[in-house]
């Protein structure tokens, strides 16, 4: 590996290019079938660019499988509790409940349960960033690459999370909100 410093106000594509040549007129090799390669800076800068895009897309494809999964279990969990209460909410109906308490009343547990989930996803997030940085730091014995967390980015997540369980949520809601005082209080 050979690595070149340009002068500044040099054009590096053009030194790149008359390196290239020098080399293949010294090896004597023909232009396309080097066995060596010239590289610059803002071409190594493009294939990091590159691949970080590729690693990018892959962790967002995660996410969202992890999102409706999430999402799943959240709908699953809501449509229990639906089950389990169905006498409660008929006594809360019978005691003057309307329609939209019981509906905010499981949407925003379901909410709750989106926030602890979410919580709990920042958190181990936070830890393996900090450690990915220590990790990085120690292999390239430099602290340059640190994690960095801002709290909105945090608070980002957690008003994200809340409104993914909310959402999530809604279906078993609405079908608590519909029941009927006198078949919820006959359910068994």
């Amino acid at each position: 590996m050979i690595t070149v410093k340009v002068k500044p106000n040099e054009d590096v594509n053009k030194v790149a290019d008359e390196i290239e040549d020098r080399l293949r007129r010294d090896r004597g090799q023909k232009a396309g079938e080097e066995d060596f390669r010239v590289q610059t800076s803002e071409q190594l800068a493009q294939t990091f660019t590159t691949i970080f895009s590729i690693v990018q897309a892959v962790f967002i494809g995660i996410a969202a499988i992890s999102l409706v999964v999430g999402g799943i279990g959240i709908m699953n969990t809501m449509y229990t509790a639906v089950l389990e209460r169905t006498r409660e909410i008929g006594i809360m109906k019978a005691v003057g409940a309307k329609n939209s308490d019981i509906l905010t009343l499981f949407l925003v547990e379901s909410g709750i349960l989106g926030l602890v989930g979410g919580a709990i996803g920042v958190l181990i997030g936070v830890l393996l960033g900090v450690g990915a940085s220590f990790i990085a730091g120690q292999a390239l014995g430099t602290g340059l690459l640190k994690a960095y967390f801002p709290w909105y980015l945090i608070v980002g997540a957690l008003i994200f999370s809340f409104v993914v369980g909310c959402a999530s949520g809604v279906l078993p809601a609405l079908q608590a909100s519909k029941l009927k005082p006198v078949d919820a209080l006959r359910y068994e």
